[in-house]
């Protein structure tokens, strides 16, 4: 009988870190009821990519990913047939009294050819 494996969390991505980058995520769950320090919360399982700006090539692998529009843009994508998602990580409009959501903003014909050079590449390894 082979030893058990200790449980291994995922990389840590941070948001702040990322404004404006284009993103290449790959969905791979919703995860309800997550506990964290302010409560249950659904995130999003996901492998990301960083496909430009200052951080250009950083990949972070089994991260969850929690803001609430983030997961809502992201989650149809969990077990699809096609489960990655293209966009350019922004701040939405902040509604009076709230904080701007987090959301990723429709990529551009030149942010596609760029993550389809990346899939392409990523297939590879």
């Amino acid at each position: 009988m082979q030893a058990a494996s200790a449980p291994v969390a995922g990389d840590r991505f941070d948001l702040n870190l990322h404004l404006g980058a284009l993103l290449d995520i790959r969905v791979h769950s919703l995860k309800v009821g997550v506990e964290t320090s302010f409560g249950p919360a659904d995130a999003i399982a996901a492998d990301v990519a960083v496909l430009d700006g200052e951080h250009k090539g950083d990949t972070y692998n089994d991260t969850l990913i929690f803001p609430s529009v983030l997961v809502g843009q992201l989650k149809s994508s969990a077990g699809s047939a096609d489960p990655v998602v293209v966009g350019r990580l922004a701040k939405g409009e902040a509604k009076p009294g709230k904080s701007a959501p987090w959301i990723l903003e429709t990529p551009t014909q030149a942010d596609l050819d760029v993550a389809v050079k990346y899939e392409a590449h990523a297939a590879k390894q």
